[in-house]
């Protein structure tokens, strides 16, 4: 963990944030629905912390962060988005999802990505030196030889030799390639880092190294980040604080040490108890088995969204949405039951 976090405002506020995705059918390709890929979703992130979002393949925590830096309405027609997303940046706050090209230009300086994967997300037409520097030669003022001289020095800070500068992308391992991304992220000396399932494309070898680096260049660099996984283990390494995600939903948000070790919503508990534990005595018994397949977020269920799931589902769970409500610690559960 971080261990930085400060008690000033929030850097990123996400307040009823709602993402629907077109779903066209038939000759003409009209819509015919919406994919609710995330309905609703409030969180804070404070400055120099590092916010988990965690949940299963599907529940739409990928989207979160697509939304954060703004990558959706360019690259998905059509999408429909609502709610507030509020960044502290040098110039004020601004909220990201009102922002139009023009106008987001500056705020991308100061908010960045890390992709899932290292392998297509750097162009293989471009060598390292053009990847690492072409954040600076959108957004900073300097000559070619001082963008070069700050590639060199990100190379060096994320363990990659000069001399790779002038290689492309296919002559490196995927833990040497995330590394790039890394440095590509850090260019433009970021507040906010989001990082999408940054390891789980890399070899479990790899990982605990790529990991540690990031939280290194955290403390270096004053960094925030949003560390996008579904990875329990790896985020309760990295975060200060973990939110569960489920069907475009929060379920949980606490303390990692609150969510890891003591999870309070039946999902929360069900997707902790799945997490491998090095225990020869610990019994197969322990583990949560969820009945039935996640719905799908084109037809989401009335009410709360993993009630056709859960354990302690009563006919009341369907006639609304659960709301977050402090359970004392500052943890926040979506679940009237617990």
């Amino acid at each position: 963990m971080s261990g930085n976090a400060t008690g000033t405002g929030p850097l990123l506020e996400v307040e009823g944030l709602h993402v629907h995705f077109p779903v066209h059918g038939g000759i003409l390709r009209h819509v015919v629905g919406w994919v609710k890929a995330v309905d609703g979703v409030s969180f804070a992130v404070r400055p120099g912390e590092t916010l988990g979002l965690v949940g299963e393949s599907g529940s739409g925590k990928t989207t979160v962060g697509r939304a954060i830096i703004n990558l959706l309405r360019p690259t998905v027609p059509g999408v429909r988005l609502s709610g507030a997303i509020r960044f502290a940046s040098e110039g004020g706050v601004v909220d990201v999802n009102g922002l139009d090209r023009a106008a987001m230009h500056p705020v991308r300086a100061e908010i960045s990505m890390v992709f899932q994967d290292p392998y297509s997300s750097l162009n293989p037409r471009m060598t390292v030196e053009q990847i690492v520097g072409g954040p600076l030669r959108i957004h900073a003022r300097l000559t070619k030889a001082e963008i070069r001289e700050r590639v060199l020095a990100l190379l060096d800070r994320v363990g990659l030799q000069p001399q790779y500068a002038s290689r492309y992308p296919h002559e490196f391992s995927g833990g040497q390639r995330q590394r790039i991304g890394i440095a590509r992220a850090l260019a433009t000396r970021p507040k906010l880092v989001v990082a999408d399932e940054p390891v789980s494309a890399l070899d479990v070898s790899v990982r605990s190294q790529v990991i540690n680096l990031m939280q290194e260049l955290q403390e270096e660099f004053g960094l925030t980040y949003l560390f996008v996984a579904h990875d329990l283990s790896v985020v309760h390494h990295i975060s200060d604080r973990i939110a569960v995600m489920y069907l475009g939903s929060l379920c949980e948000i606490g303390t990692a040490a609150q969510v890891y070790g003591d999870p309070v919503h039946p999902y929360a508990k069900a997707l902790l108890s799945a997490v491998p534990q090095p225990d020869p005595h610990r019994r197969r018994s322990d583990r949560i088995r969820l009945q039935g397949d996640i719905p799908t977020p084109l037809r989401k269920p009335s009410g709360c969204g993993f009630r056709t799931r859960c354990p302690l589902a009563k006919p009341s769970c369907a006639e609304k949405v659960p709301e977050l409500r402090d359970v004392g610690g500052g943890r926040l559960v979506a679940c009237p039951e617990v």
